[in-house]
């Protein structure tokens, strides 16, 4: 039983709207508004990546047969679509299985384009995810279920915007149900809308441009890319610019700025100067507009480069697992 485009978006989460074309359904995570504020910018090929986005519902189908085509979303050409079983990661369509990756793998080039997967299930009614890669954009050409079989959309109440650069879109996680935008989504049981793109910075403008739905909490995590290549005025202009939009474009959200986590060049030769300075600064512009709760992200990974798949600045999954423990129990103890 092949899903028809009706059946598939009243599956699909994350996603600001959907489209069906002549080669298949596209999953756009930001909204046409957003997606042109990007044009102009080098990273407009991100946008399309497909970060965060996810099917979710319940079935008593016996398999799933998943046929996609993948073409570039971002720097990183691995990818992988998860298959978790009542929440629990159980298989995946990667262009990795069967590989052994190098202990740094940011940089392997591994082959795009059409991909597909017959998925075994047990017995009975379970809940199915499917989380889509945050590396590449995915076009589904067909997503079957046995013929007879039950499905059931799963949603959840609450949502989560995410904003932010190469971490919170999900660098380099191999897994995207490893990063920890999905996870910190999951354990909060709220619904994940991905708005990071790998490089970005602070961008009031994307801040000012309003979700269709508003969202219950806000999470963003900028600032490391910002020390790299701006000055201190001009970073303390646009952290100030964005927050003050943020706080504005969704009045009633719980905003959360995650201050940096330890990156392992923090060598004092950028445009900014030392790293450790960006803490009170946007400590205390976020102070200053209220409303927005700040939490110091600095100790949530091991100081050690065995966590982050380049060795330096991008946590890999075991480096993930950190991350969202620690920022989850932060949040939550918040929340």
């Amino acid at each position: 039983m092949k899903l028809s485009f009706d059946q598939i978006r009243s599956i699909t989460r994350g996603a600001a709207y959907i489209t069906e074309e002549a080669d298949g359904i596209h999953f756009h995570r930001f909204t046409p508004a957003q997606e042109e504020y990007y044009r102009p910018t080098g990273f407009y090929d991100k946008v399309f990546s497909t970060a965060g986005i996810r099917f979710s519902f319940t079935t008593d189908s016996r398999t799933i047969a998943l046929k996609v085509r993948t073409s570039s979303g971002s720097s990183r050409t691995y990818y992988a679509h998860d298959l978790l079983v009542n929440g629990i990661l159980t298989d995946s369509l990667s262009n990795f299985e069967g590989q052994v990756l190098p202990q740094v793998y940011p940089g392997v080039k591994l082959p795009l384009g059409q991909a597909e997967k017959t998925f075994a299930l047990e017995e009975g009614i379970k809940q199915i995810d499917i989380c889509l890669p945050w590396s590449v954009s995915s076009v589904l050409e067909e997503l079957s279920l046995e013929d007879g079989a039950s499905l059931e959309p799963v949603h959840r109440a609450k949502k989560i915007l995410q904003f932010g650069d190469s971490i919170t879109h999900g660098y380099d996680a191999l897994h995207p149900a490893a990063s920890y935008s999905v996870r910190l989504a999951d354990a909060l049981g709220m619904e994940c809308c991905n708005k990071a793109i790998g490089g970005d910075m602070f961008c009031p403008g994307l801040a000012a441009l309003p979700e269709e739905t508003a969202p219950d909490v806000i999470t963003a995590a900028y600032g490391t890319n910002d020390w790299s290549n701006r000055t201190e005025d001009v970073y303390a202009e646009n952290c100030l610019g964005f927050y003050r939009a943020l706080r504005e474009t969704y009045p009633d959200a719980r905003i959360f700025a995650l201050l940096p986590i330890w990156r392992g060049d923090q060598k004092p030769d950028r445009k900014f100067g030392d790293f450790s300075r960006i803490f009170p600064l946007i400590r205390g512009i976020c102070d200053g507009i209220g409303g927005i709760e700040v939490i110091d992200c600095y100790d949530f990974v091991p100081k050690e480069a065995d966590y982050f798949a380049d060795r330096v600045l991008h946590p890999n999954d075991s480096g993930f697992v950190h991350y969202f423990e620690n920022l989850y129990a932060a949040i939550r103890d918040k929340l």
